[in-house]
């Protein structure tokens, strides 16, 4: 009976051992299980969050006809101004430019915050349809009113004065345009070329202010087809025309044509005593922009003295005044008194029109 009892202890210690063993190594694998959960989970989140993080990144995009160069100095400065903001842009002539966001707008989402092109006209349109955001920037108060949109749409961030653009080598000094009736002599004769206004937005522009001009008028450009000009695609491809010899003068760009100079090219150019065409190449939010207070920092920056300058540094043109120029340029101001009055909703509701009668008389 003694022995019995004994070994009844021992079975019921050596089975609550057992027990307890179990309870443990149930224990072990439940906390190793929830630690790779957790583990697992941790992994998620983190790659969740580095997946997210890219769409938080402050962003900003410019859609321009402006030159290589006078953009990659604007997002340098930008950037460096504003080191949390990534900005890009797409550079093209205006009317590739025209018809992305063209194309973009039927697709039912716009991908630029801003636009900034040559004609002013074209500004008037998008703001007819509603495709413009209102915005005041302080920075336009140094801007002349007749670069501005009265309702804040849209205002000139620089001016691109049309002219002469003359090989150097081949025109004397006497024969230098000084007038836009001076590309009518017979010594330009075959020796003339111009930009397509269906490409160049700027000439486009300056074709619709000499048209609608009354001591021009269509006439003018019958007489420079009688004195055979030719077209070219692109302004900068015409200008390298004339500096290559094929041409001895074009209807030019400032800016264009002194960077041209500057690289070595036997150009010039010319500024008419009068009737200057100034395209003041606007800036614009695009309504609803995707990054909208990211656009109005890039707006302003164009427009401050900061912008500006540099713009002035890359030959072009500042719109703001008080800004130094080039040795070669005219100022704003000046430029201001001497500048061929333009109506600018004349020039876009006419735009079909006078693109259409332009080829005829030149294709």
């Amino acid at each position: 009976m003694f022995r019995y009892v004994i070994r009844l202890n021992y079975a019921h210690l050596e089975q609550e051992e057992l027990m307890k063993r179990k309870s443990l190594l149930a224990f072990a694998l439940t906390a190793s299980l929830c630690l790779t959960t957790l583990s697992a989970c941790g992994q998620k989140n983190e790659q969740a969050k580095t997946k997210a993080e890219p769409d938080k990144q402050k962003k900003v995009m410019l859609y321009s006809s402006l030159k290589e160069k006078q953009l990659s100095a604007i997002k340098e400065a930008f950037m460096k101004k504003y080191p949390d903001i990534a900005m890009d842009y797409y550079a093209a002539g205006t009317g590739k430019v025209l018809t992305k966001i063209a194309t973009e707008q039927q697709s039912g989402q716009i991908a630029s915050d801003l636009i900034w092109v040559g004609d002013p006209s074209n500004y008037l349109t998008f703001k007819e349809k509603g495709m413009l955001e209102a915005y005041q920037s302080k920075e336009a108060e140094q801007i002349a009113d007749k670069f501005k949109d009265k309702d804040n749409t849209f205002v000139g961030a620089r001016l691109v004065v049309m002219g002469f653009s003359y090989n150097s080598t081949n025109v004397k000094a006497d024969l230098i345009p000084k007038n836009w009736s001076d590309l009518t002599k017979p010594e330009f004769k075959g020796q003339l070329v111009m930009s397509d206004p269906a490409e160049a937005g700027t000439t486009m522009y300056a074709v619709s202010a000499l048209v609608n001009h009354p001591d021009y008028g269509w006439s003018y450009f019958e007489k420079l087809k009688a004195n055979k000009m030719e077209l070219e695609s692109g302004t900068t491809s015409t200008i390298n025309k004339v500096g290559s010899g094929a041409y001895m003068s074009c209807i030019g760009v400032d800016y264009v044509t002194r960077t041209l100079e500057k690289q070595g090219s036997p150009i010039k150019f010319s500024y008419p005593e009068k009737d200057l065409i100034v395209v003041s190449s606007p800036i614009a939010i695009m309504k609803g922009a995707p990054h909208m207070e990211e656009a109005k920092l890039l707006y302003d920056f164009i427009l401050s003295e900061e912008g500006q300058t540099i713009l002035a540094k890359t030959q072009a043109t500042p719109v703001r005044n008080g800004v130094k120029v080039g040795e070669a340029a005219l100022d704003a101001a000046e430029i201001a008194k001497r500048m061929l009055e333009t109506d600018d909703k004349e020039v876009a509701k006419q735009k079909q029109e006078i693109l259409d009668k332009f080829d005829k008389l030149f294709k």
